[in-house]
């Protein structure tokens, strides 16, 4: 998995190294933007499905089911805490960015966020589809122990490629440079799921899982063209269509979602 990011990574950077060799006036500079988030996410339809048949002791069930449960609520976990803790940096939901600039006007950007997705225990929904070779259609309440716990707490890693207008602000500051940007941007998620499902559990291994689509925008302010700060809004929608369950290679899940982020960085040019 890692490897496979690492590729598209480099295959990103040196596509737009070749592609802006010719149409900069000036030698190009890379920028990297370490912060942290906030994340909100909108109401989503979680669909887990396991029709294996395998038999789970822990659970004495043979796993057989299709459920949908409806307008489910979820919240990030920041751990801003651990942020004081200089081993645990990366515990909390961290962000960064690598770009390239490309001219006074446009960059390319590589945009991950490590944010976390918690589905909100207890609470009242509906539930249908099949379960264990019977329908199901009830409102219920969403027990970790005995039917649903659901989390990206690992990451719902969103990561996007950026491209990114400038447009300059306060012309008259010496040193200073601040402009508003603007990042439209497309990419893939790469979740670990932690579920728990009729009290079994299983935290699963990174996988890509399914697309994102976003649009970022706020205030960039450079001193002395090396120092970088950043504090951006963001709306995105992600779609998880293969997250993995228990009884992997034979459970799925999938949700899609709107989310909502306020980040904030700091960084350097080079």
């Amino acid at each position: 998995m890692h490897r496979a990011v690492i590729g598209l990574i480099v295959f990103s950077i040196c596509s737009v190294t070749a592609y802006s060799a010719d149409t900069l006036s000036k030698p190009t500079k890379w920028y990297f933007n370490w912060g942290y988030t906030r994340a909100w996410y909108g109401k989503s339809t979680l669909h887990i499905k396991d029709l294996s048949s395998n038999y789970h002791a822990l659970s004495n069930t043979y796993n057989y089911y299709d459920l949908y449960f409806e307008n489910v609520t979820a919240s990030d976990r920041p751990d801003f805490d651990k942020i004081k803790d200089v081993v645990n940096i990366s515990i909390p939901q961290f962000v960064f960015r690598l770009g390239r600039t490309i001219n006074a006007l446009w960059d390319f950007e590589i945009n991950y966020d490590h944010t976390k997705y918690i589905v909100n225990d207890y609470q009242s929904i509906r539930v249908y589809g099949q379960m264990f070779h019977r329908p199901i259609d009830t409102i219920t309440v969403l027990d970790p122990k005995s039917l649903l716990h659901f989390e990206h707490s690992d990451g719902a890693n969103f990561f996007l490629f950026n491209v990114l207008r400038k447009i300059r602000l306060l012309k008259s500051l010496k040193h200073v440079e601040t402009a508003m940007v603007i990042k439209p941007g497309l990419g893939f998620v790469f979740p670990r799921t932690d579920v728990t499902i009729f009290g079994e559990r299983l935290n699963n291994n990174w996988h890509v899982a399914g697309l994102i689509a976003g649009l970022e925008t706020g205030i960039r302010v450079k001193a002395f063209h090396r120092l970088m700060f950043e504090f951006c809004a963001k709306g995105s929608y992600a779609d998880y269509t293969s997250c993995l369950v228990v009884g992997a290679g034979n459970g799925t899940a999938s949700h899609s979602f709107f989310c909502g982020q306020l980040t904030g960085t700091l960084g350097f040019c080079f």
